[in-house]
């Protein structure tokens, strides 16, 4: 019998990278599956912030990459041949990512709709709207639990709440307040872009999402890719406790900094 785990390493325009893990109960620390999920950290600092929850690359089996913006995917390459790690990622982000892939160990192409498998983890790719070549987002499953992952999409579609109904655990974007960006002093063309429906999602529209899925199952949850100049802990986390009628508190929050520790599905 597996179990699954999860954490981050970091949140936000200037990184993100989460670690994700299935491992038999009975021998969870040598006998274990581990994905990270984008890398937008350089060597050493993804290095510092593995060493945070005891891990080192080479505990790792493969990276997975949501798209090729910077902030999640420019240290994928280097990690991987370093560290000789699988890279599952599109077609479509390939051609966008900056540097030279033709080092790495093992290139695997997915297809959005397809799932796959990294050892004990089933992997289910969506695809989700969003300005970049062929963006997705996950869910991953240990065979009983669930996890589904969305950071990076500016409208909800109907896959997406197909996708992430009845999940254990949710990591959702809430990058922005929409009166603080529409007041705030951002360009007007880059309100645009994060507004618009290849953007970012604001609290108010993860809350609906909230309202549209089943959420009987759900164990854990947790607000990711906060704008620093344009949310807020507390705003973000009141949204979503609203949408859930639960007390704030219990709404976990990825920061920049430490993104947030591991968290178990039992």
């Amino acid at each position: 019998m597996t179990g699954l785990r999860f954490a981050s390493l970091g949140s936000g325009s200037s990184g993100n990278a989460m670690v994700i893990e299935a491992a038999s109960e009975s021998n969870p620390g040598t006998d274990a599956t581990r994905v990270l999920l984008d890398c937008g950290f350089g060597p050493r600092e993804l290095a510092t912030r593995l060493s945070r929850l005891d891990l080192i690359l080479d505990d790792f089996d493969a990276i997975l990459v949501t798209h090729e913006h910077s902030d999640h995917g420019a240290g994928v390459f280097k990690a991987a041949q370093r560290h000789d790690l699988a890279v599952y990622l599109t077609h479509g982000t390939l051609a966008g990512m900056p540097g030279n892939h033709g080092k790495l160990p093992r290139l695997v192409m997915i297809d959005s709709h397809r799932p796959f498998v990294v050892g004990k983890l089933e992997i289910h790719p969506f695809p989700v709207p969003h300005d970049a070549r062929e963006p997705v987002q996950f869910v991953f499953s240990d065979g009983r639990h669930r996890l589904g992952v969305l950071t990076d999409t500016g409208s909800i579609t109907p896959h997406i709440v197909n996708m992430l109904d009845g999940c254990d655990a949710l990591v959702l974007e809430c990058n922005h307040d929409i009166e603080m960006l529409a007041g705030g002093s951002y360009p007007w063309m880059l309100k645009q872009r994060i507004g618009g429906r290849f953007g970012h999602l604001d609290n108010r529209a993860t809350a609906a999402l909230l309202g549209a899925i089943d959420c009987s199952r759900l164990q854990h949850l947790v607000a990711a890719h906060l704008s620093l100049q344009n949310n807020t802990s507390e705003l973000a986390r009141a949204a979503l406790a609203t949408a859930l009628g639960c007390n704030t508190e219990w709404i976990g929050v990825a920061s920049q900094e430490s993104g947030f520790s591991w968290r178990e599905l039992k």
